[in-house]
């Protein structure tokens, strides 16, 4: 996972304060074809590009809308997938309207997959994987497990969400589905659990400025086989 972190401090629902504790995972998708995170996520932090428009959520009601989630995936402007956390993850987003009873905006983590043409299946893949690794990480940090991950229009189905069809007019473009989504985390999980009973001492082998030099670096370490090998953004 490329995870990064740029909260949005001026979107009213940051402003809002609330807290919840997390008790679920709710995954979302855009809706529009831009996969492109500073579309959604700024100011330019170096990494992101320059939103040209000033369109993104970084303000108090992004479009006159009372809207944000707490992460999102696509693309940097290097080209490279990223995850962006843009809340607190026990902060209390607004992604299911608010006007639900019950609403999965008091108990679910929530994170928006930024959309293609929804045709571009390399595309599709890195952000599938990329959001596996996200809630892996949520999991882990809330001791929630695959069966507490729903899309958005399972959480619609259940009554705590509004009517969207995301995520699935994606996924099974690309022969996915929840279900095969959950399958994946339950995989990740079940292997880190595997090898919590070895011991592991893990080596840092740089420390860089510049993201391409990270990224070759990255890349010659893979070539010598050491396939796990990742970069971390502090």
């Amino acid at each position: 996972m490329n995870l990064h972190k740029l909260i949005l401090t001026k979107n009213a629902c940051y402003k809002a304060g609330k807290t919840i504790t997390p008790k679920g995972i709710m995954v979302h998708s855009t809706g529009a074809s831009n996969p492109w995170l500073k579309r959604y996520v700024g100011p330019d932090d170096g990494l992101l590009g320059k939103n040209q428009y000033n369109n993104h959520w970084n303000q108090d009601k992004p479009g006159g809308k009372q809207v944000c989630v707490h992460a999102f995936i696509g693309k940097l402007e290097d080209g490279t997938i990223a995850t962006y956390q843009t809340l607190p993850w026990n902060h209390r987003g607004w992604h299911c309207s608010s006007g639900w009873k019950g609403s999965g905006n008091d108990t679910h983590i929530s994170f928006e997959i930024c959309e293609d043409n929804l045709t571009d299946k390399s595309y599709f893949h890195k952000v599938f994987n990329e959001a596996v690794d996200l809630c892996v990480y949520l999991c882990n940090l809330y001791g929630l497990n695959e069966n507490s991950i729903i899309c958005h229009s399972e959480g619609y189905k259940l009554g705590i969400a509004s009517n969207h069809a995301d995520v699935m007019h994606w996924f099974p473009r690309h022969g996915e589905t929840m279900d095969s989504f959950r399958n994946a985390v339950k995989e990740r999980l079940q292997a880190e659990e595997e090898r919590e009973g070895k011991k592991y001492y893990r080596v840092q082998v740089g420390a860089y400025s510049i993201k391409a030099n990270a990224d070759a670096q990255l890349d010659k370490v893979k070539k010598l086989g050491f396939r796990d090998a990742v970069i971390r953004y502090d």
